[in-house]
């Protein structure tokens, strides 16, 4: 334990942030920087300067303008959309709306979903099987004879959950540099971790990818025409060309009847269906943050001293925003958003800049409102999901199963608080 505590001591420098309106010191590793269908629900807008959302889970980020709040309400509506193969849907896909996955505890959560990922590792190289449409297998189609299958050849196979998007935006404006100094920095168990690099679809420039279970976008417009051309078939300016069933092009050519890019910028507003989506995404609120109580602070002590927080660093900050609610914002996401070496726990999928063995840490806040957990959602319970991890993180793994069963009740309460 001494080690622990030394070891928290040098690579670790004290922040405080507010939980629920109470200060609260934890250790951090960074300092902050000098409708298509309209919603039908109320949106809810909050006073004060953090975005410690104070509202309901789905309310918008607080000091959004009104044509902010225009902009998250018509985008929301978007989200919620059903496509159908009249606007472009399919000819292979794995829903009809990004809300229909992003569902739990309510729209813009996650959900039990999984998708299908596949390729071949030959020699220590990973093979995406694009000629057979890898590496994501899309299990739904508009004509059976379109269905996808998995390759005879395939010897890689992966579940991944869907992800919740609750304060995407203040993750988008999270400088490149905050998230590369964190794999600068001197980091205890021989805990290492990299930013994954990548090329924006949108911009055309390498930046630092932090959504995804590969960090393999680095916006969120970028992530939504991802999700719009890959999940729903829905093609647009940035992924103007569809996904041919398990690469068949001639099945491609029958059964895909609308023109291509199907998601189309409207000159009125200048945005088209990703946009929207992008929209709503960035100003989503993250969830609140707990209460603050005495087994609240427990199980934070522990987390710290068990060497979580290593990775799941407790917060970052945004940098200078034009957007009030996303200028130099504390960031209480639990994630270092770099790419570690997972020993067991990966999915054998190499994507965008990440290795097979590698993932991004998960970030954990809102942790209450979904399981089950890991990228595949093979652990039913937080305790699993703890003792299931490998890889850069098995010194932590192995400090937990050491400690007293109360104590580790005291850490799992924790982060069921999140």
């Amino acid at each position: 334990m001494q080690h622990m505590k030394s070891s928290t001591r040098r690579s670790l420098v004290l922040s405080v942030f507010a939980l629920m309106g109470v200060s609260v010191v934890v250790v951090a590793q960074v300092d902050p920087p000098n409708n298509k269908v309209r919603a039908r629900r109320q949106i809810h807008h909050h006073d004060g300067n953090a975005p410690h959302a104070n509202g309901r889970l789905g309310d918008p980020l607080p000091d959004l303008t009104q044509d902010q709040l225009a902009a998250f309400t018509d985008g929301l509506g978007e989200f919620e959309n059903v496509e159908t193969p009249e606007s472009g849907l399919g000819p292979v896909y794995n829903n009809t709306s990004c809300a229909n996955c992003h569902s739990a505890p309510i729209v813009g959560g996650a959900s039990a979903a999984t998708v299908t990922r596949f390729g071949r590792m030959d020699k220590g190289v990973f093979d995406p099987l694009s000629q057979d449409g890898g590496s994501l297998m899309q299990s739904r189609a508009i004509d059976p004879a379109a269905l996808e299958h998995v390759p005879a050849d395939a010897t890689v196979v992966a579940q991944r959950l869907v992800t919740p998007l609750f304060g995407a935006g203040l993750i988008e404006a999270i400088p490149d540099a905050a998230i590369q100094d964190l794999a600068k920095r001197k980091k205890a168990d021989g805990v290492l971790g990299r930013p994954a690099l990548v090329q924006d679809v949108t911009t055309g420039t390498m930046r630092v990818g932090r959504f995804g279970w590969k960090a393999q976008q680095a916006t969120l417009l970028a992530f939504a025409a991802d999700a719009y051309v890959n999940e729903m078939g829905i093609t647009s300016r940035f992924f103007p060309t569809e996904n041919a069933p398990n690469g068949d092009q001639k099945l491609l050519a029958e059964f895909d009847k609308t023109a291509d890019p199907e998601d189309q910028v409207d000159p009125a507003t200048g945005k088209s269906d990703i946009d929207k989506a992008a929209d709503y995404m960035r100003f989503l609120a993250p969830p609140a943050l707990p209460r603050v109580n005495s087994e609240v602070q427990l199980g934070l002590n522990l987390f710290m001293r068990v060497g979580c927080a290593e990775c799941h660093v407790p917060t970052l900050f945004t940098g200078p925003n034009t957007v009030r609610a996303l200028d130099r914002k504390p960031v209480n996401l639990f994630s270092d958003l770099l790419l570690h070496d997972m020993g067991s726990l990966n999915d054998g999928i190499a994507q965008a800049d990440a290795l097979a063995n590698e993932m991004k840490t998960a970030p954990l806040w809102g942790l209450r409102h979904r399981a089950p957990y890991l990228h595949d959602g093979r652990a039913p319970t937080l305790f699993l999901a703890i003792t299931g991890h490998d890889g850069e993180a098995a010194p932590a793994r192995d400090r937990f199963n050491k400690l007293p069963s109360s104590q580790q009740k005291q850490l799992v309460d924790f982060l069921n608080s999140l």
